[in-house]
């Protein structure tokens, strides 16, 4: 434990160290986000402000990953993996968002097509060369799923790619409740024995801190899909290498929170003719439209996130 943590520290180093170079090149390339019509009024002003900044994330985690947790601890080739390769696809869909393309980025059914293909082979790994398949039930015990295991996989990595996309709204709100979760994971794989997961877990919390200095609100940068599809789709392989993936929607509340928000505001807005359950969706905006600032909305959905994480914990234990 005492190495991850400091790993976890060097991580956040790392990133500190690369944060001037990496925005100073998003200033040169002038990769300023463009705000959403559908995001609140008070959003304009975030208007040109960079984005891409989950660069430092991945970037960091790798570079402290290699050297220090690799070297005899193959498996943790696969969250890295996975971790880059989506982070890549987030960068692509950022820079086509930016570049002006005529769909805005990615076109939908290609980047969830290409992040189906990354939870595809990560569930195949983590079923045939990790030999999972297994669930753990809280006071129940451990069963084995055979086949179905890898179906549920695929939607664990996919849900909380898209669930943590969806929660970056807000100054700090995404990379603050990942960061959360993350060392929630990085207890549970402590509890497990599995030291390699723990470093892992970690480093990604350090260099999300790192990230957050920069993030702090009025935001410097944003994290984009670069940050956000690749901090959500680790977190789902995190947890699925724990075993304890069914407590995922318990130390991820915040996301699932923000996704259900959406999902039952699309599905009101169809069954009524166009009413709304929520001032808008996702979740943190409609606290907005209620009159909080986004400072508050955000430190209360880490508060809440805080105590998910806790309660995942203690789960995990039973």
């Amino acid at each position: 434990m005492p190495l991850s943590l400091a790993l976890g520290a060097l991580s956040f180093v790392v990133a500190m160290i690369m944060a001037g170079p990496v925005l100073s090149v998003l200033e040169r390339l002038d990769l300023g986000k463009q705000v959403s019509k559908d995001a609140p009024a008070s959003h304009a002003a975030k208007a040109g402000t960079l984005t891409m900044g989950g660069l430092l994330i991945f970037v960091a985690v790798f570079i402290v990953t290699v050297p220090f947790n690799l070297v005899g601890k193959l498996s943790i080739l696969l969250p890295l993996a996975v971790m880059v390769s989506s982070g890549v696809l987030g960068a692509v869909d950022d820079l086509l968002n930016l570049l002006g393309s005529k769909t805005r980025g990615l076109a939908p059914r290609f980047k969830f097509g290409w992040l189906f293909l990354i939870s595809v082979a990560a569930a195949v790994t983590l079923f045939t060369f990790f030999n999972l398949r297994t669930i753990y039930v809280p006071f129940a015990g451990k069963y084995d799923i055979g086949l179905f295991y890898l179906p549920i996989a695929i939607l664990a990595i996919m849900g909380t790619a898209h669930s943590v996309n969806l929660t970056d709204g807000l100054d700090t709100l995404a990379g603050g409740t990942a960061a959360i979760a993350f060392a929630a994971y990085g207890v549970i794989a402590f509890l497990q024995g599995q030291q390699y997961l723990v470093t892992f877990s970690y480093t990604v919390v350090g260099a999300t801190l790192a990230f957050l200095w920069f993030n702090a609100h009025p935001a410097r940068v944003f994290m984009g899909d670069t940050g956000s599809l690749a901090l959500g789709a680790t977190l789902g392989t995190v947890a699925l290498m724990t075993g304890h993936w069914l407590l995922l929607p318990v130390v991820g509340l915040v996301f699932v929170m923000e996704a259900g928000s959406v999902l039952l505001q699309v599905t009101y807005f169809k069954l009524t003719g166009g009413k709304r359950l929520f001032l808008m969706a996702p979740l943190h905006h409609h606290f907005e439209l209620k009159g909080w600032s986004e400072p508050q909305v955000t430190l209360r959905l880490w508060l809440i996130g805080m105590i998910a994480s806790i309660l995942g914990i203690a789960l995990a234990l039973s």
